[in-house]
């Protein structure tokens, strides 16, 4: 009986995942349609008013002198087609050039370099005749045009004027109507668009209800954390063989805050980052996590291809960027786990699909932009500089809705001004993403600065908790980086 009931427990919280992914997808497919509609309906009119300035334009041309208007546009003609010849020009000389230095010993006569100096000349002056006949060429073409613009009557100022008017008119009432079809079909698509973020949701709160009822039954399951308490390790313990790695560690990451996890080289750091994601399956001790659904998760039950639907990502000490594919595709690989389509869904490649493709290439372009990443958006990863590339990371656990971002060694191998702004990126995150966030990082200058509670282990063990003026002051930190002091013989 507890296993089926735990097998609905699964089936009622992947439905509260499907059709809360689903809400949100159409959410943001809202805004990215509303977009389409209004860069649709701004086309048009742009298209509307280049075609009326276009017919002003000619009539404008034809009321004005021709000759005149010929030899202003016919000097920045000329000047460009003699800009052309003047570089074929430069390129037989330098061959020129070449050839006499190449023969300045050989040819002790200088025949062969009097050859060379005349065939440049002669080239010279094909060139001038070149310019010449292009000058002419387009005075007869002009020529022509005024004999069979003879017959036209130009138009008079106060044409023209009427024209102008009547143009303007006409983009106006134009622009009027394609403002009023465009709010039509924006009103339109919000109604249907509404409607069905509302049965989604209706639905979402169906299976929120029957959740909390069968999780309320769960008793042995339960447990309560402390209001503001987003992630809890209990007498956490890892052990490799012989080796204590974490030894009965305990402390608590409230929601909001930049927690920091410091300590020697060994002193069990990533250890506890692989026990939270279930890299590594702890010996003993607990985890448990609060969600974005508020409800508290036993960690140590999850699969580590789960940890992420509860809103965990992570960066790791080595670089894991894909280096072969562009900057876009390391952020849509991360998205994967947002897709809720199913196989025949991708098989068939029904509207769903393109509609899911739409909105997550929308949302990684916006953290892209949100991390100063546009620039480099459809380059290859590889080759690009280090610190670019550890934006990448972080950027990719942006895309995966985190609710707690694990950073591990984020400012390893960064220069000063590139750890700086690294510190204000982490703030940025926390704030704007609304998100916790567990760094681990031997820079103790970043770690002072931007962690609001700091937790320092030596051997697996806690030595000491507190502000980064509490564990500056702490004597067991301090004899743990710098040593103890000797005692002096007497």
């Amino acid at each position: 009986m507890a296993y089926l009931l735990g097998k609905y427990v699964d089936f009622l919280t992947q439905r509260v995942t499907f059709y809360k992914s689903r809400t949100s997808l159409y959410a943001d497919f809202e805004v990215e349609h509303l977009k389409d509609i209004d860069d649709a309906a701004n086309r048009k009119i742009e298209l509307r008013i280049a075609k009326n300035a276009r017919l002003y334009a000619t009539a404008d041309y034809e009321a004005s002198d021709k000759k005149e208007v010929f030899e202003g546009t016919s000097k920045l003609e000329i000047a460009a087609y003699q800009k052309k010849l003047r570089m074929r020009y430069r390129i037989e000389r330098e061959k020129a050039r070449r050839a006499i230095a190449k023969l300045a010993e050989e040819d002790k006569s200088g025949e062969q370099i009097k050859l060379i100096d005349q065939n440049l000349a002669s080239f010279e002056a094909s060139l001038a005749e070149e310019l010449e006949a292009y000058k002419a060429k387009r005075h007869i073409a002009f020529e022509k045009s005024l004999e069979r613009d003879l017959s036209k009557a130009k138009p008079t100022a106060q044409e023209l004027e009427a024209l102008k008017s009547r143009l303007t008119a006409d983009n106006e009432t134009y622009t009027a109507a394609v403002n009023a079809k465009r709010e039509a079909k924006r009103a339109k698509f919000v109604r249907s668009n509404k409607a069905r973020i509302a049965k989604l949701e209706g639905k979402l709160n169906n299976f929120q209800a029957k959740l909390k009822v069968q999780l309320e039954r769960i008793q042995q399951d339960s447990y309560a954390l402390p209001e503001g308490v987003i992630l809890r390790a209990e007498n956490l313990c890892m052990f490799f063989g012989g080796v204590k790695a974490v030894n009965d560690l305990t402390f608590d990451v409230k929601q909001g805050e930049i927690f920091g996890l410091i300590g020697p080289n060994g002193a069990g750091k990533t250890t506890v980052f692989n026990c939270i994601t279930q890299f590594n399956k702890p010996t003993s001790g607990h985890l448990y996590l609060r969600n974005r659904l508020d409800e508290v998760v036993n960690l140590n039950k999850l699969a580590v291809h789960n940890v992420i639907l509860q809103g965990i990502v992570r960066t790791f000490q080595n670089l894991e960027v894909v280096k072969e594919v562009s900057v876009l595709d390391n952020l849509l690989i991360a998205a994967h786990r947002q897709y809720q389509s199913n196989f025949f869904i991708h098989m068939l490649h029904l509207p769903i699909l393109r509609l899911e493709e739409k909105v997550i290439r929308a949302r990684a372009d916006k953290v892209l932009a949100f991390m100063g990443l546009s620039l480099y958006r459809d380059w290859y990863a590889w080759g690009l500089p280090y610190g670019v590339l550890k934006k990448i990371e972080i950027a990719r656990t942006l895309m995966a809705d985190p609710h707690l971002i694990i950073l591990d060694e984020p400012a390893a191998g960064l220069n000063d001004s590139e750890t700086v702004e690294l510190a204000n990126l982490i703030r940025r995150i926390r704030d704007e993403y609304k998100c916790t966030i567990l760094l681990v990082e031997h820079d103790m200058g970043l770690v002072m600065d931007v962690c609001d509670n700091i937790l320092a282990i030596s051997f697996g063990k806690k030595l000491a908790q507190g502000s980064a003026k509490e564990i500056q002051s702490n004597k067991d930190v301090q004899a743990a980086y710098l040593g103890a002091p000797e005692e002096v013989e007497r």
